[in-house]
């Protein structure tokens, strides 16, 4: 499908952009940051024909009967690896639009996979935010030009391909670890010794910026395009 770009992003062929719409639209914010959140409400709130119908810190403090016809979810920097949990908690109550620095898991296309209908990075213009905003609430999709830049690179690996440039054996031993295994037990099932392990370890912190072992537990088990690790 074609795609055509405005503002600042991508949305696919035949979406209404900023066109008009009598009814109003109902908006939710998630942001567990007191100060970005009154931004986001303020930004929201100046937009013609949209109300602010929510605005809390979490995903889980949003009444689940209720309904948006969008709902602003801001990922948090120290993410405690329920993003893509909370993507698809926001598609429960309305069409999700992420804002996150996506520099860390989850990807896009696992965003977009968790029910994500719009991906902005934070330092996109308000302009950006308001034009994708239109389009998520309209049902459309939406992707500023760098993410959708990166959508396609995503789209494009072959299945079972690491997004991070782990090599073969570090991605093995990232599985494993997400299995709860110790070093020492992975060096035993994959014939290295406990420092080759280390060593493994310390490269794939540093290629995913993370700074211990639970969180790469955690990204190895965001990361469901890993290739398993042998039983």
């Amino acid at each position: 499908m074609q795609a055509a770009t405005t503002a600042g992003g991508t949305v696919p062929a035949g979406t209404a952009v900023c066109s008009g719409r009598d009814a109003a639209v109902t908006v939710a914010i998630v942001d567990d940051q007191p100060i970005p959140r009154s931004g986001l409400e303020h930004l929201v709130s100046g937009m013609a024909r949209v109300t602010v119908a929510a605005s809390v810190g979490s995903i889980e403090e949003l009444d689940p009967c209720d309904r948006y016809d969008a709902v602003v979810l801001h990922l948090p920097a120290a993410d405690d690896g329920l993003s893509l949990k909370s993507i698809t908690r926001a598609a429960e109550a309305g069409h999700p639009l992420v804002i996150s620095a996506w520099d860390r898991p989850p990807g896009v296309l696992a965003a977009l996979r968790a029910g994500a209908r719009g991906c902005v990075l934070r330092r996109s213009t308000h302009r950006t935010v308001v034009c994708a905003l239109e389009v998520v609430a309209a049902g459309g999709l939406y992707l500023c030009d760098s993410l959708a830049d990166r959508f396609h690179i995503e789209l494009s690996r072959p299945a079972g391909a690491d997004p991070h440039g782990l090599a073969p054996r570090e991605a093995e031993t990232l599985r494993w670890i997400g299995r709860g295994l110790t070093h020492a037990e992975i060096a035993h099932r994959m014939g290295l010794t406990p420092a080759t392990v280390n060593t493994y370890a310390k490269r794939i912190r540093g290629k995913l910026k993370v700074s211990n072992r639970s969180e790469l537990t955690r990204i190895a088990l965001e990361l469901g395009q890993l290739p398993d690790a042998p039983a």
